[in-house]
């Protein structure tokens, strides 16, 4: 089946593409995303049960939630590099093993050294998944479509998500409770992180079985590899791609990280700067705060643990379908305007959420909240709100720039250095809540409004549309 360039901004020259082709490509490359959103999320319907397990308190119980963003971190940070040296799919395999490995020890920890220890290896696989996942597709997509197929990242981290607290819900429910005994003498909990194992198999295997990606393999000087891979995307202009490729890339070495220094002054290059900050704000908003302690919120202001998985879970499937929405729109309003949109909806509804807590009042049991009646009703709809103008903007819409904002010199060093970035304040804003909910969750949920309106200010001061652009053309 082939398709024609249409939407967003003109391309240089009508495009024909194998859809059919492109797609599987995109799917495959975005399982990591899958694995990204079930991995970080498959603890959500474990934490109460290993911190009653292993009697941890908050602080502790806060790290073993948000260990795995270091390893996150160190993951992203070496996944530019390493993919740099040794090429896209190489580095999807190793965050495969990496995910498989987690699972089995994160499901038979001792205690909550080793569960951290686990938690950190996982976290280098998301790391690396979520680097190369979307550097990958903008490597492979046509323009026309990139921000499309950009998006098929977010939408698997949140179908993963989905899974996750989907599969939480159904063991805690077999069980009876995610404290009791399952299968084989082990929790239900303990059962949550061994699930994973099987995405963690197939994304490997399928990995294994796409192409490298062109631009890599003509930045190698395997020119004659990439005609081939690009014959099975385009329908024709073939030879002329590989001469654009080659125009902005340098064979003679691997990319580095002085690639990304700023030669005329200390520190990095602006467009890196950009790519780090919108990383950081869309963490900042709190997002992961929803998918993360969720079920442990709402059970804080009076639901059972039943009806918190469930919220959880209904929460997760709004972000599904919110995030088919944008890849609807991406390429037609442009990432610029999604972006703006959706902070200006995060800060209306992040405000709400705000009002309501700050309205609770203590209830007769320690570290529960009271809201007021109907501000009960607020809540829940203004967090499926937020998650609504979050998913249809900055989750997809970050990934998709970070993929095509960098030009192909530096694009695996860079995106790595924003993806670490981006996890570093994951790790910081998911270590603070604990804390900063035992000040009151007005507070917490103040400070996600405030960095939602600045987050509304730096896109319409600094990004730049970068929607029907050719890779070859980012500066």
């Amino acid at each position: 089946m082939n398709a024609t360039a249409h939407s967003g901004a003109a391309p240089r020259s009508a495009e024909s593409y194998v859809f059919g082709r492109v797609v599987q490509l995109a799917v495959v490359a975005a399982l990591g995303g899958f694995l990204f959103g079930f991995d970080t999320a498959v603890i959500n319907g474990a934490v109460d049960a290993m911190e009653s397990a292993w009697e941890t308190p908050a602080l502790l119980t806060g790290f073993m939630v948000s260990s795995a963003l270091l390893g996150c971190m160190a993951g992203a940070a070496l996944a530019g590099r390493v993919s740099a040296k040794y090429g896209r799919v190489r580095v999807m395999v190793i965050a495969a093993v990496l995910f498989t490995l987690s699972a089995v020890g994160s499901g038979l920890a001792f205690g909550p050294t080793d569960m951290i220890i686990w938690r950190v290896i996982g976290g280098l696989g998301v790391g690396a998944a979520s680097v190369i996942a979307p550097a990958y597709i903008a490597e492979i997509a046509p323009a026309s479509v990139r921000g499309r197929l950009g998006s098929l990242q977010q939408l698997a981290i949140v179908v993963g998500i989905f899974a996750a607290l989907l599969s939480d819900a159904a063991l805690a429910a077999a069980a009876g409770g995610a404290s009791e005994e399952l299968w084989f003498g082990l929790s239900a909990w303990r059962w949550m992180f061994i699930m994973e194992v099987v995405p963690a198999v197939v994304y490997g295997v399928l990995a294994l079985t796409i192409p490298e990606s062109p631009r890599y393999l003509v930045q190698q000087g395997r020119e004659a590899e990439a005609g081939k891979v690009l014959s099975e995307i385009y329908v024709d202009g073939v030879a002329l791609r590989i001469q654009e490729i080659r125009r902005t890339v340098v064979t003679e070495r691997t990319p580095r990280f002085s690639d990304i220094l700023n030669p005329k002054r200390t520190g990095l290059l602006p467009i890196v700067w950009v790519g780090i900050v919108l990383s950081v704000f869309q963490q900042f908003v709190g997002i992961n705060v929803i998918f993360y302690y969720s079920t442990t919120l709402w059970k804080s202001v009076g639901f059972d643990e039943s009806d918190a998985l469930t919220i959880s879970v209904i929460t997760s499937v709004t972000n599904i379908v919110v995030t088919l929405l944008a890849i609807a729109l991406i390429d037609r309003i442009g990432r610029r305007l999604l972006l703006t949109i959706g902070s200006a909806g995060m800060t209306v509804s992040l405000g709400l959420m705000t009002l309501a807590f700050s309205l609770g009042r203590d209830a007769a049991v320690t570290d529960t909240v009271a809201l007021l009646p109907g501000w009960d009703t607020t809540a829940l709809i203004a967090a499926n709100a937020f998650v609504v103008f979050f998913g249809m903007s900055w989750g997809p819409g970050v990934w998709v720039l970070l993929g095509e904002m960098f030009n192909n010199q530096i694009r695996a060093i860079a995106l790595g250095v924003a993806a670490a970035a981006q996890w570093l304040a994951n790790f910081l804003i998911s270590t603070s809540f604990p804390a900063m909910a035992d000040v009151g969750l007005w507070f917490a949920y103040g400070f996600y409004t405030l960095a939602a309106f600045a987050s509304f200010v730096f896109v319409l001061r600094w990004v730049k549309e970068t929607a029907g652009r050719e890779l070859e053309d980012m500066e």
